[in-house]
């Protein structure tokens, strides 16, 4: 997976017309830059740098303690340092003589902002006697389009755990009860995780999240012990990591109450104004298309429908982490900076992930994972189509 996504680094280099991209790193055990996991799958101690250009061979200069670890990866040279990396730094650089330098900084997108200041300042000083201290650009485009460009294996990790999810989902549907507490829900899905012996896609504190009842906390906010009480929707976000791969899934249930055989209509109502927006979405949803245009569709449609408009983005990226890659379906707001004129790309996973307030009841949400193909998009996730009742 390693030299797959490094000669994918490559062909991304050359498409961009960026010469060389540049990982500088330390102690990266304990702060590590987002991209390893991509592009290396170790960790270095001493100050590393990680050369991948569009031309020529890949190389990493390490520490010497480093250096045998790093010889059991792809990259064709590894140079190994005792006293300063000041030397060989240099002497490949002067080698390479690229006229672009892609470094990891950017004000958009975290995952393309691993180089710490220190580091950045430490880059600065090695080459302030050089012409490359001018030749730095920010890296945020190539990291975007190597995390984003899923290829068919990291596609097929994904799917693995959105298989385990939905399992999970459907034993909940035969579990949960009135009467039981959010965290009575989210500590048997914790026990279904561990017969799998997987992880959680995200903080194990809020993964599951668990929402009953018209008084929930909101997302992002762990399992409470409020009860489960007939008449409540119920809405789960929860995602596991399989073969280093998430899955990011929510479902709604209904909590029928005594003598109903049925959701209320303005039940129903609020879940198939989410089920539909998503559909809406993934119908526009294309390469080409800017992030916030794909939000604007879902945003429009609920409003339309009576509901007022939800508070975050559509979608997000997803991969090897839950929020993974720098594009996103979001709208136009200051937080997002220039991330929702980003343009969607062949081979990006998104989720799509409406909900509404349904007041009395709850909140509806859904949460689909879909991948970007030639001229569309297709559900990696089985849709849900219609709302979850517990008699």
């Amino acid at each position: 997976m390693i030299k797959e996504k490094i000669d994918q680094a490559i062909e991304i280099l050359n498409e961009k017309e960026i010469d060389l991209w540049l990982i500088f790193v330390r102690e990266s055990h304990s702060l590590p830059d987002p991209s390893l996991e991509l592009i290396l799958g170790s960790h270095c101690t001493w100050q590393s740098a990680l050369f991948i250009p569009a031309k020529g061979e890949t190389t990493a200069i390490v520490g010497n303690l480093d250096a045998e670890a790093i010889k059991d990866t792809p990259y064709q040279n590894v140079i190994a340092y005792t006293a300063s990396i000041r030397k060989p730094l240099l002497e490949t650089m002067e080698k390479i003589n690229p006229s672009k330098i892609a470094i990891n900084f950017s004000l958009n997108d975290y995952m393309s902002d691993g180089l710490t200041h220190g580091m950045y300042m430490l880059l600065q000083d090695y080459f302030k006697d050089t012409p490359y201290i001018d030749r730095f650009v920010s890296s945020e485009s190539i990291i975007s389009a190597v995390r984003g460009r899923k290829s068919n294996t990291e596609i097929g990790r994904m799917k693995e755990a959105i298989d385990v999810t939905l399992n999970i989902f459907d034993k909940v549907t035969g579990h949960a009860k009135p009467g039981m507490s959010e965290k009575d829900v989210a500590d048997f899905i914790r026990g279904e995780v561990e017969k799998h012996k997987i992880s959680v896609s995200w903080d194990p504190s809020t993964c599951p999240s668990v929402f009953t009842g018209p008084d929930t906390a909101g997302a992002h906010y762990g399992p409470t012990g409020r009860l489960i009480k007939p008449g409540h929707i119920m809405n789960i976000d929860f995602g596991v990591k399989v073969k280093e791969y998430c899955s990011d899934l929510q479902r709604t249930w209904y909590f029928l109450k005594q003598g109903e055989t049925d959701a209320p209509p303005e039940v129903h109502k609020a879940f198939n104004t989410v089920r539909d927006a998503i559909q809406l979405a993934a119908d526009f949803l294309k390469p080409g298309v800017k992030g916030w245009e794909v939000d604007d569709v879902a945003r429009k449609y609920i409003v339309s429908q009576g509901y007022e408009e939800y508070p975050h983005a559509l979608g997000h990226q997803i991969g090897r982490a839950a929020h993974d890659g720098a594009g996103i379906l979001c709208p136009i707001w200051e937080r997002y900076g220039d991330l929702p004129y980003l343009k969607v790309e062949e081979g990006q996973v998104y989720t799509i992930e409406p909900r509404v307030t349904c007041e009395g009841y709850g909140v509806a949400t859904i949460e689909e994972e879909v991948v970007v193909t030639k001229n569309g998009c297709e559900f990696i996730s089985n849709p849900q189509k219609e709302l979850f009742l517990i008699g």
